[in-house]
């Protein structure tokens, strides 16, 4: 089905390719360990179908998400199962016992052009990037998806550690998410890999403009944002790398999680779990770790 099909004929292939891809995620959504039953889902997508473009688009319910692509019914469900459902699997695996609180629409566009118009016709907003982003107020992820898998992952991090996690700062959200921008499956563990980001912290690091720890961690959500955005984002994602290297990133989340109220920065955790109290020295030698680091 194109976009230029309309009416009935139309509307009943949809409802058809709809009905195909909804019912085996029912099964899933009914899962006692979910928040959200099959009948929640139905309401949802029955709403849903009121906001979807005629014509040319796919709907897949994969808990705790929707998911909505103008790609080919084939493509979306492709993509649906290899990052969708893999990163929700990995991540619960290793993180995560709660959904996020609210079922979530992900919206895939195939392309520039559809990633913009749609935004603005849906969400009445022009994107501020290129690959996507998620609204809290849409309760959607809104993806380009010709740009890669890799900010859908990143993207999936967010709700879930709203959900688990509410009090987390910016610095080891957006640390966390952004490590699984390019990642696969390690020894059945979800696994970050150096990536596009790697080249501009090894210059700030070079001209010694990269922050201390202390001062990282320290940062309010409007200053991760909007000091030297993308250096912090840099800066926490290697640093969740290097834990994830050392095996301590699954145990800094646990204990940090745990210490929060105590220590709602994550500093004085992140010291214990590397067991360095001369933080200074530690950072040293991370920028010289990170400096050998390769991006290829």
């Amino acid at each position: 089905m194109n976009a230029e099909q309309h009416g009935p004929l139309a509307k009943r292939g949809f409802l058809l390719c709809l009905l195909c891809v909804l019912a085996p995620w029912f099964a899933l959504a009914a899962d006692s360990s979910r928040k959200f039953t099959a009948a929640d889902f139905e309401r949802h997508v029955k709403e849903l179908k009121k906001k979807v473009p005629a014509g040319g688009f796919t709907i897949v319910v994969a808990p705790p998400f929707v998911v909505i692509g103008d790609d080919p019914p084939d493509e979306v469900k492709r993509r649906v199962k290899q990052n969708v459902q893999w990163a929700v699997k990995m991540l619960k695996k290793a993180y995560f016992d709660k959904d996020p609180d609210d079922i979530l629409d992900i919206w895939l566009f195939k392309d520039k052009e559809s990633y913009q118009t749609h935004a603005k016709a849906l969400f009445h907003t022009k994107p501020d990037t290129p690959y996507g982003y998620f609204s809290h107020q849409d309760r959607a992820l809104v993806m380009n998806i010709s740009t890669g898998g890799g900010t859908l992952v990143h993207e999936i991090v967010h709700p879930f550690v709203a959900a688990n996690f509410p009090e987390c700062p910016a610095w080891f959200n957006e640390g966390l998410g952004s490590l699984y921008e390019q990642c696969g499956d390690e020894d059945g563990q979800i696994h970050g890999y150096t990536n596009w980001r790697l080249p501009a912290l090894q210059e700030s690091i070079r001209k010694k403009q990269v922050s201390s720890f202390k001062t990282l961690c320290s940062t309010t959500t409007e200053e991760f944002y909007e000091k030297d955005k993308g250096s912090n984002y840099a800066q926490a994602r290697y640093l969740c790398y290097y834990l994830q290297q050392q095996g301590l990133l699954q145990k800094f989340y646990r204990r940090f999680h745990a210490n929060q109220k105590h220590d709602p920065t994550g500093y004085q955790t992140l010291k214990d779990t590397l067991g360095r109290d001369n933080m200074d020295e530690f950072q040293q030698e991370w920028e010289k770790y990170v400096l050998k680091l390769r991006f290829r």
